[in-house]
This record gives C-alpha cells, structure tokens and sequence, in this order.
C-alpha cells in the first residue's frame, strides 16, 4: 500500500513505534493483523489489530442512456441483501482501471470504454489496511449473452432514482456513497436533491 495515495502521514519521529507484528491469515481474502505499539519511551506496548485485504473497488458506472448500474447480493455479515455499486477485490499486480473493467464486466454486463480514476481513500482508518480505489466508468452497450452470476440481481438507475434509494435507506454501502459524492465533485454525475 502507498500511504502517501491514502493521505496518511508517517510519523517522522520516534513515537509512536510498532514493537512487533504478527499476521494470520484467515481465508484468502483476509488477515488479521496484530500490532504493539509503544507511544512513549518506557511505556509498556499496546495491541491493537486490523484486518488485511486487498485494496477494494468501487465503480461508480453510466450506461449510455445515462443510468447507473447497481447490484443487489446477499452480504453474510449483514444477513441481510443490500444494493450497491459494482464493486470488489484489485487482484495483485492488476491495475486499478483494469480490475475496475474486470469487474464491472462480471457483475452486471457492461464493458468499460472509458474508465476515470477519482482518487484512492482508506476504507477505515481504525480497522482496515487496505484502500478503496474509486472510478467513475463510461460503459458500452451490454453484451449480448450476459448471465448475472448466481444470486445477483442488476438493476439500471437514474441519478434521481437512486438518490431516492439513499434516501429510503435502501441503499447503504458507505464506501459506495463516498465514491458516489467523488463522482459528483469531479463533476461526472449530477446527483438530484
């Protein structure tokens, strides 16, 4: 990870220090980090743990009639289903527009003819390692022979209809959100009051 992408500033002096780190890797998708952490000289070491993933995507997408493409699934740690943009994992290695079009066409369809960067965030500074790469894309027209995967349901909106779903509560992924307000300040999306 480049925390300089993130906003986050190394200490440049001494304190806090990380006193040891220790890693176990849950599933493929996870690690739980523990650090100790001495604040002050002589101060007996503190824990505190995160978990580690891959650095996330959230795509923000416009069809061209201008609707933006969301997903609905099942999320376990909710036990609940929720709508959300397209979204997932960056593979190692893959670049964050590449992974953004991978993506994008997995879930719902649509290839990627132009794909935006608008900046890289982190997901949760208290808990989580990794960062949120969010991108605005512009799509082509739906291939032809798409099958949503297995429990995903697409669904196309207008600007104003998924600000009603905001709204509502009915649409509550707060990175998705955050990548929603970035697609407005660079000026790629109108969202209605």
């Amino acid at each position: 990870m480049n925390w300089s992408q993130v906003g986050i500033d190394r200490m440049t002096e001494q304190w806090p220090k990380i006193k040891a780190r220790r890693t176990t890797t849950i599933s493929p998708w996870m690690d739980i980090i523990a650090r100790e952490v001495e604040f002050a000289p002589g101060e007996p070491p503190q824990v505190y743990h995160a978990v580690g993933q891959l650095d996330y995507l959230a795509i923000v997408a416009q069809t061209p009639d201008g609707r933006l493409p969301i997903v609905r699934q099942y999320r376990p740690a909710l036990e609940a289903f929720t709508w959300e943009l397209p979204a997932g994992l960056l593979e190692r290695g893959e670049d964050a527009a590449e992974g953004a079009a991978r993506e994008l066409l997995e879930e719902t369809g649509y290839p990627a003819r132009k794909v935006h960067p608008m900046g890289s965030a982190a997901a949760c500074t208290g808990r989580l390692s990794n960062s949120v790469h969010s991108l605005f894309v512009e799509t082509s027209e739906r291939v032809a022979d798409f099958k949503p995967e297995p429990g995903l349901t697409i669904a196309l909106k207008t600007p104003a209809e998924l600000v009603a779903m905001i709204k509502a509560g009915e649409f509550v992924q707060q990175l998705h959100l955050g990548a929603l307000m970035l697609a407005e300040l660079k000026g790629f999306l109108t969202l209605p009051r």
